[in-house]
């Protein structure tokens, strides 16, 4: 009950702070609103700051960063889609991806020497102050005694305690929101802000940030130019992440990536091809692609760094989103429509060629466009009127691809205005789809098949043992239904129970 209590505050807290920072229903889009929002927006702005930014973007950013990591996550995706919210805004929101205010240098040095079990003289040769500071960690560079220049990524203090109260802060929002909200159920809050905590709470233990590294630099291996850059793991904990140093120009600051003589849109169309390239071929994708995180080398190479969002999508779910996206470049949209019912989207209750006619009314209108050319705020609110009006829900599984996909175009459409995501696209998609299911995919298939009809063999003997010791005492009178049936009886159904147990066991290895 205290706990529910304390959540309830900070989450008033919340919204105070977004009133005292006219961060909710801005003066600046007031004639945007209906008029009910209009008027609790000028009740709002009463209470507001009056020294607030002038770019509504900074003041939301200023709010998030008081409220917590939890907060500045959302605001970092937001800040990726200027195409959507303005550029204006989006520039306000930019500082959220790494140039957050840093913590004590001393008390990183601390971290470091009760982590590494040594003070940081004896473990660097140089060690320098912080260059980069985000939500959950800052970055120090710093050189080893070998002469290697690395990056010491070092976790917040007390930042697991802060990210626990967001998340429970959070979850009493999005639970109340679906009280009072019912149409926001089909979006499942509480199930997003699930993923959201899972994610960040992977996050807070930098033992798997430089797992996932490790995994991601193996997939990217399939991309071309795109790199990962190299775990130093015996200067790497639970709370210190130590990687080679990027030598690089941020995606963040254009005007050093201009000023390396880079290709932008050569650049874009390799972001788009590392993310859709990673998920679809290993199933496993950078799920934090904001600008920040990424750097352009003086060879034209992408780097990425921060692994602490990754995100997995399953072989099943990959091939569903290769015959969606297939359908979608190929204007195809009745194969793109059977995939999304294939894979469970749509309910059944629908009809395929109303819901294929609804894909045509998205996909035609920017087929072939440029970035510059497609309205995205008009795209994404009738892709959202369409999953209304045909009873889609959330997917929880795919909600960090659906967010990573939202950042990566963002970031693509910053690199080059007229950046074609579907053109970088085709490449990726028609090779996977080639690969999954021409001859190597149906081998492969086959082979899956043959290792669950084995799985299923190995287990049918104890299944008709069990069968088997159930009818015995059913037939002693040990074990009894109720009301009892005959014996004869009991018997048939005893064997008829074994031969569908058998038959469901072979069955399901060919399903």
């Amino acid at each position: 009950m205290f706990a529910t209590l304390a959540s309830f505050a900070r989450l008033l807290r919340a919204l105070l702070t977004l009133v005292r920072h006219d961060a909710i229903l801005p003066a600046e889009y007031q004639g945007l609103y209906p008029a009910p929002a209009r008027l609790a927006g000028r009740i709002a702005r009463l209470f507001a700051r009056r020294d607030n930014e002038a770019n509504p973007g900074e003041r939301l950013a200023r709010a998030l960063e008081r409220l917590g990591p939890s907060y500045v996550k959302f605001g970092q995706i937001l800040a990726t889609r200027g195409d959507v919210i303005g550029e204006r805004f989006a520039r306000g929101l930019s500082r959220l991806q790494d140039r957050m205010p840093a913590f004590d240098d001393d008390e990183a040095r601390a971290i470091i020497a009760a982590e590494l079990g040594a003070p940081v003289e004896a473990i660097f040769a140089e060690f320098g102050p912080a260059i980069a500071a985000a939500s959950i960690a800052q970055v120090h560079r710093a050189r080893t005694p070998g002469g290697v220049d690395v990056a010491v990524k070092v976790l917040r203090p007390d930042i697991e305690q802060r990210i626990a109260r967001d998340i429970r802060t959070l979850s009493l929002g999005a639970a109340l929101a679906e009280k009072l909200a019912p149409a926001s159920r089909r979006l499942e809050p509480r199930k997003f802000v699930a993923t959201v905590a899972r994610s960040l709470s992977f996050e807070t233990d930098l033992r798997l940030e430089a797992a996932a590294a490790s995994e991601l630099s193996e997939a990217a291996s399939a991309v071309e130019h795109y790199r990962i850059p190299e775990v130093e793991w015996t200067l790497s904990s639970k709370r210190i992440l130590t990687t080679r140093w990027v030598e690089g120009a941020p995606l963040s600051d254009l005007a050093q990536v201009d000023a390396l003589g880079l290709d932008r849109a050569a650049l874009a169309t390799t972001l788009t091809r590392a993310f859709l390239g990673t998920a679809l071929d290993r199933g496993v994708f950078h799920a934090d692609m904001h600008a920040g995180n990424l750097f352009a080398s003086a060879k034209g190479d992408l780097w990425a760094v921060d692994f602490g969002i990754m995100g997995r999508i399953g072989r099943p779910e990959r091939r569903f989103l290769a015959l969606i996206l297939h359908g979608f470049l190929t204007r195809d949209y009745t194969a793109a429509a059977r995939a999304h019912f294939a894979a469970g989207y749509v309910p059944d209750k629908h009809a395929i060629a109303d819901f294929a006619s609804a894909l045509r009314a998205v996909g035609e209108p920017i087929f072939g466009k440029r970035a510059d050319e497609v309205p995205m705020s008009q795209v994404l609110m009738q892709l959202f009127e369409i999953t209304d009006l045909f009873d889609m829900r959330l997917r929880p599984e795919l909600v960090m691809l659906q967010k990573t996909m939202v950042q990566c175009e963002g970031v693509a459409r910053s690199l080059d205005p007229q950046h074609n995501m579907w053109a970088a696209a085709t490449p990726v998609v028609e090779a996977w789809m080639k690969r999954e299911l021409g001859p190597e995919g149906k081998i492969r298939d086959f082979t899956e098949d043959v290792q669950r009809l084995y799985v299923s063999l190995r287990h049918l003997p104890d299944a008709i043992e069990d069968w088997t010791e159930i009818g015995a005492k059913l037939k002693s009178g040990e074990l009894q239904l109720s009301p009892p049936p005959k014996t004869a009886w009991t018997i048939r159904l005893v064997w008829l129970a074994v031969a569908a147990v058998a038959g469901a066991a072979l069955m399901s290895a060919f399903s």
